[in-house]
């Protein structure tokens, strides 16, 4: 805060400063796990964050991201990976409306091994509110490749006539 005696003793040997989210944090994070083989907590993987999504102006000729702290919880770990798989394109949940018959969950995933998305997590759904009657609701979590990979698999299901749900 601008009356902080801290804030006040910085200012003279700061030369700007950036602010990241959540979102940018997690990705950093993910990043350091998959491409530097490194464990980071929130507040470590900021500065990594900040270069990753341009928040530093771009006239610095050098830049150094301190890492640092490892003290993160497995639980909030697995949930930053899931999340950066998720945003990053490499996994995706379908929520596909079927008929309720024989044949279905075949057909569906004949469709998603012909288009190479590798199937996770299978949950049956039976119909809510407002579809048919003999409907029902199957969710697949699948592997991707990326963004492109989703849409390709998402086409491909509807133009087999499957309704995947947004």
């Amino acid at each position: 805060e601008p009356g902080d005696n801290t804030f006040a003793l910085c200012r003279d040997y700061l030369d700007g400063i950036v602010t990241v989210n959540d979102d940018e944090i997690a990705a950093a994070i993910l990043a350091l796990i998959e491409q530097q083989k490194l464990i980071a907590e929130g507040a470590g993987a900021v500065s990594v964050a900040a270069v990753m999504f341009d928040k530093l102006p771009q006239d610095l000729k050098k830049i150094v991201c301190v890492v640092s702290g490892g003290n993160i919880d497995v639980t909030i770990l697995s949930k930053i990976i899931e999340r950066g798989l998720m945003t990053s394109g490499r996994s995706d949940v379908l929520a596909i409306e079927l008929e309720d018959k024989p044949g279905q969950l075949s057909a569906v995933s004949g469709i998603l091994g012909k288009l190479g998305a590798n199937v996770q997590t299978v949950a049956y759904e039976k119909a809510s509110e407002g579809s048919s009657i003999t409907a029902c609701v199957l969710r697949i979590s699948v592997e991707t490749r990326d963004r492109a990979h989703i849409r390709e698999v998402r086409q491909g299901l509807a133009d087999a006539g499957f309704r995947v749900l947004d």
